[in-house]
């Protein structure tokens, strides 16, 4: 915009400076051409008194005299045929001024003035002076050159001026550029000063209110989902100490673990809601022992609901760049996706494992270690589009799988649904590597 402001600005500059200087540097050359003849003229008018009454002797005097001062030639013709002056040929306009008429022409060699004198007793006489091409142009190409120079004068300040407007006016569309950028970065505490004309300014404002409205907003929602999220603790609670009360030690270490994983999750929710920082050390896990903690969870109800359950674990450790408490609400998802989608009594498998993966970057080709989380089970299987958040077919949430995506995703992972070996559903979390920690020598 601001190179597209000067181009214009040249544009008009040009066109404008062209009006003016075109007529002005045409009358200038006019002046000069007429100043040199109106020079000419006088200097051939003052020997018409010597011409219309002196000798010839005299007048022959008074010409080349003329013609040195003058630097220009100067003729008289007499009468009766005597050139006198400098030699020239009697030309049309001469003949014509031997009748009487003094006119000016122009001719090869410049501008001919030609002036008739009467009064002499042996008929008329003619005085003839020629202004050549370089007296008439004297001065005319100097003026022009000044005029060319004011003209790229004008248009570099015409320039200069448009430069100067277009960045007052580019500048604050940049900065509200940038404020919704950083503001679609989740940046909300992004603000745009407002400056320039009035319709920015009241953009600039706008965009500044609408950050504000979106904060406050969220600032809202966050604290709602807060507020209910803390609300599960006094059921938890409850059956904390139902599930202590029961006689069976197994059943109540079991029920106990499942409410420490649920309160667990429910503080989760908390956290983030409010976007408190993670613990330190929280960013990663072994994707090992969490998978097998949470399988083992599961496979007591799969057992209540005649499911056969089949694993593929590998041995840890398996570093993955996702915190402990994402992984296993990531695998809580998929497996609850299993029973609440498929018939009691079908089977599934739970695969995890380590792999390599190619990966090319700016010094070459390379690899990186890569963990795969299989889950697939032998039931209908459920359609592609699934993953999308909130998207289901069996009237529950639809957020299951969006809850293991994004938990795949924040550590540069990601989630792949497909049709299992044995016609059911299987979903693979593809669990990057934590970031390598530079080690000092």
């Amino acid at each position: 915009m601001r190179t597209r402001l000067a181009l214009l600005a040249a544009a008009v500059s040009v066109l404008t400076l062209v009006a003016f200087l075109v007529p002005l540097a045409l009358l200038v050359r006019t002046v000069a051409e007429d100043r040199a003849t109106v020079r000419a003229t006088a200097d051939a008018q003052s020997l018409v008194p010597v011409v219309g009454t002196a000798d010839p002797a005299t007048i022959r005097l008074t010409v080349e005299q003329l013609a040195i001062e003058s630097d220009r030639p100067v003729s008289v013709f007499l009468p009766d045929g005597t050139v006198l002056g400098t030699p020239a040929p009697r030309t049309a306009a001469v003949e014509l001024a031997a009748r009487g008429q003094s006119l000016t022409a122009e001719s090869a060699d410049g501008r001919e003035v030609v002036i008739a004198v009467q009064g002499r007793s042996d008929g008329t006489g003619v005085i003839r002076t020629v202004v050549p091409s370089a007296e008439l142009t004297a001065g005319v190409g100097r003026a022009w050159l000044v005029l060319a120079l004011l003209g790229v004068l004008l248009v570099v300040i015409g320039l200069l001026v448009a430069d100067r407007l277009a960045r007052t006016l580019v500048r604050p569309i940049s900065d509200l550029s940038a404020v919704s950028h950083r503001l679609a970065n989740a940046e909300l505490d992004a603000r745009v000063t407002p400056a320039g004309p009035t319709e920015l300014r009241e953009v600039a404002g706008a965009l500044n209110h609408l950050a504000g409205r979106i904060q406050e907003l969220l600032s809202q929602e966050r604290e709602q989902v807060a507020d209910l999220s803390h609300r599960l603790r006094t059921p938890l609670t409850a059956l904390r100490l139902e599930a202590e009360s029961l006689g069976d030690p197994q059943d109540a270490a079991r029920i106990t673990g499942a409410v420490d994983g649920l309160e667990r999750a429910v503080t989760g929710l908390i956290r983030q809601a409010r976007r408190q920082r993670p613990v330190a050390g929280s960013t990663g896990c072994d994707a090992a022992a969490v998978v097998a903690d949470r399988v083992e969870f599961w496979s007591v109800l799969a057992e209540d609901t005649g499911r056969s359950v089949h694993r593929e674990l590998a041995s840890g450790p398996l570093p993955v760049a996702v915190s402990a408490e994402d992984l296993a609400a990531a695998v809580d998802a998929l497996l609850g996706n299993v029973f609440a989608h498929t018939p009691d009594g079908t089977p599934f498998t739970v695969r995890l494992t380590g792999t390599r993966a190619t990966a090319v970057g700016s010094r070459g080709a390379g690899s990186r270690a890569e963990v795969l989380l299989s889950v697939a089970d032998e039931g209908p299987g459920m359609p592609p589009d699934t993953v999308r958040r909130g998207a289901s077919t069996a009237g529950s949430t639809g957020l299951g799988l969006d809850i293991a995506r994004r938990a795949a995703e924040s550590g540069g992972g990601r989630l792949e649904l497909r049709t299992g070996r044995a016609g059911g559903t299987e979903v693979v979390l593809r669990l990057a590597p934590p970031p390598a920690t530079p080690t000092s020598s």
